[in-house]
């Protein structure tokens, strides 16, 4: 019988958005409405029936507040502004409208361990040691080695592969970015920072009506204020990776329960972005509605997979097993307890899911698309899609040079390549090997797959902008665009408008349902049963990760007596016909009672 928490999550005190089916926006990459190579806010609103059309019923934008863009908006200059390419204010406005008025919820990016440096704020704080905002952020005294050069305070890599520290020259005292140098980290234990941090990136857009945030970097703003040098994992660093000591804090969970009282009087759910944090324990003290401080939470776990522990750019391969472990970890995580999971497997951040988990071979880019949209809509929790996955956009090609990534973290991550190279009196010949291991590394993981420009058409710069992109458009646009597939019962686009559409008719079965892993040493195929909280749904979902056709037979020895829902592709027997290259299968028995 299915359990007490599980028939709670499907009929009783249901959260809207436990049924959310969430739409990210890249804004700078999605749609150009002025012909000046940026997406801007009104490219968006023209693209809101678009977005309707497909099913999902809310939509997260990634941030579009004012900021020098040093890394794409994530360091905010002003949280009550708009970033001018992107629109104004009013444009924001009637954004929210044309949300509302559709049905649909809008969501935006909360970034508040860090701002940029230009925010008025840490202005006011480095401009002299007295000053009343000095302590809004974390600044500290230099430490000299034995040779009196001066040192920072301790040995911590920032997450872009450099010194988390800077010096300030004008206050004589270094401050601490877990970011880029441009985007210095906010002091948390500061009650009155904390105040103006919920006033104005928070209250002053849900009081316009947004409904929720996606929160940045969710368990960072909680340092060890004493700032413990980090353990030396890689010996050729100067700095060292130190996310245990900075991720999950001791204030953590104090701040978040602030931040939900706020979120509360408005109805607002959050999703967080919470790195470095493998064990479900923690997480539930995260999610439980018992406590509430999140509606749910980002694990990477996924989309870290075949990446290494140390260095996250190098790729070390994973098996399909693994695969499986990791999605069944975090799909069982919330049996038996109040919390809630997602279902995500691209975003901003991260490379395109048909080249990272499946192949984006001209012959095999569609099916293997339709087969991750399969896996996405079948799966327990509130699901996320990134612009251009429900057309099956792919990484960028191999023979790209470093030239054309834009991105932060993977400019800095060749320079410290190169740099350990020369360190390391490396001959010309390794150096090369080197630095096109690290560019196709590059291609595989990096940020930029997920920011070329959206392929609407297969008009100059895929339709994106009639003037000159600010991003070189995947070379890809005319064979993989939105105008090419909107009409076509077989694309990618109409079927990810069919799944989403069957996964909100049985949504007890597929948003709710519990997960039942099967075969999890199986290397080829992945298979799992869905069962609905009530019973009376089950759902068998076998799913072909490889490029050679795998023998298939449906299960009959449980008695359930399934039919086809949904494939992947056209089969005259699907109950035992092999399974085709990157080929997909839904079957379903409803009225089954355990």
């Amino acid at each position: 019988m299915p359990s007490n928490d599980s028939l709670a999550r499907a009929s009783g005190n249901v959260k809207w958005w436990k049924n959310a089916n969430i739409f990210q926006i890249w804004p700078a990459s999605y749609k150009d409405s002025n012909g000046d190579g940026i997406g801007d806010i009104q490219g968006i609103i023209s693209t809101l029936d678009y977005i309707k059309a497909l099913g999902v019923n809310t939509i997260w934008i990634s941030p579009m507040y004012d900021s020098p863009q040093i890394d794409m908006g994530y360091d905010i200059s002003d949280y009550e502004s708009v970033y001018p390419p992107y629109g104004t204010l009013d444009d924001m406005d009637q954004l929210i409208k044309g949300c509302h008025d559709r049905g649909m919820k809008l969501l935006l990016d909360l970034v508040i361990n860090h701002t940029s440096d230009q925010h008025k704020w840490f202005q006011e704080s480095r401009s002299s040691k007295t000053n009343p905002k000095r302590d809004w952020y974390i600044w500290r005294p230099a430490k000299y080695d034995a040779d009196g050069n001066r040192q920072p305070p301790n040995n911590w890599m920032s997450c872009f592969s450099e010194c988390a520290w800077t010096w300030d020259e004008h206050t004589q005292e270094y401050y601490l970015h877990l970011f880029c140098v441009e985007q210095p980290d906010l002091n948390w234990t500061n009650e009155e920072c904390r105040r103006e941090i919920y006033r104005s990136a928070m209250e002053f857009w849900l009081e316009k009506g947004v409904d929720g945030f996606r929160v940045d970097t969710v368990n960072m703003y909680s340092k060890p204020m004493d700032f413990p040098d980090a353990p030396i994992v890689d010996p050729l660093s100067k700095y060292q990776p130190a996310g245990t000591l900075y991720c999950n804090g001791p204030e953590m969970h104090k701040y978040l329960r602030e931040m939900a009282a706020i979120l509360a009087r408005y109805d607002a759910m959050t999703v967080g972005e919470l790195p470095l944090t493998p064990n479900t324990k923690d997480v539930l003290d995260y999610v439980s509605l018992k406590d509430p401080q999140l509606s749910m939470v980002f694990q990477f776990d996924l989309v870290d997979i075949g990446r290494g522990p140390v260095d996250m750019m190098k790729l070390t391969g994973y098996k399909l097993s693994a695969l499986k472990a990791i999605i069944n970890k975090w799909q069982t995580f919330i049996e038996g307890n109040d919390g809630w999971t997602t279902v995500f497997s691209e975003n901003h951040d991260q490379g395109r899911s048909v080249s990272r988990f499946a192949s984006d071979a001209p012959e095999h880019a569609t099916n293997s698309a339709k087969l991750l949209a399969m896996l996405n809509t079948t799966l327990t929790g509130t699901m996320f899609i990134y612009q251009g996955q429900e057309i099956g956009m792919t990484n960028v090609p191999k023979d790209w040079p470093i030239e054309e990534y834009l991105d932060v973290g993977s400019i800095n991550y060749m320079k410290l390549i190169k740099e350990k190279l020369e360190a390391t009196g490396a001959s010309e010949e390794e150096k090369a090997k080197a630095v096109h291991e690290a560019l196709l590394n590059i291609n595989a993981v990096g940020r930029d797959n997920a920011r070329t420009p959206v392929q609407w058409d297969s008009s100059p710069h895929a339709g994106f902008t009639t003037g000159k992109p600010w991003m070189r458009v995947n070379d890809n646009y005319k064979k993989i665009n939105a105008a090419a597939q909107i009409n076509d019962p077989d694309s990618v686009l109409s079927f990810w408008k069919r799944m989403i559409g069957l996964r909100t008719k049985h949504s007890s079965l597929f948003t709710f349902g519990s997960f039942h892993l099967l075969e999890p040493e199986n290397e080829q195929t992945f298979s799992y049963v869905k069962k609905s909280a009530e019973g009376d749904e089950k759902a068998l979902v076998v799913l072909n990760f490889t490029d050679q056709a795998q023998e298939f037979k449906l299960p009959t020895e449980d008695g359930a007596n399934w039919s086809l829902l949904q494939g992947t592709q056209p089969v005259e027997d699907p109950t035992s016909a092999p399974l085709k290259a990157y080929e997909g299968r839904v079957f379903v028995n409803f009225g089954a009672r355990d």
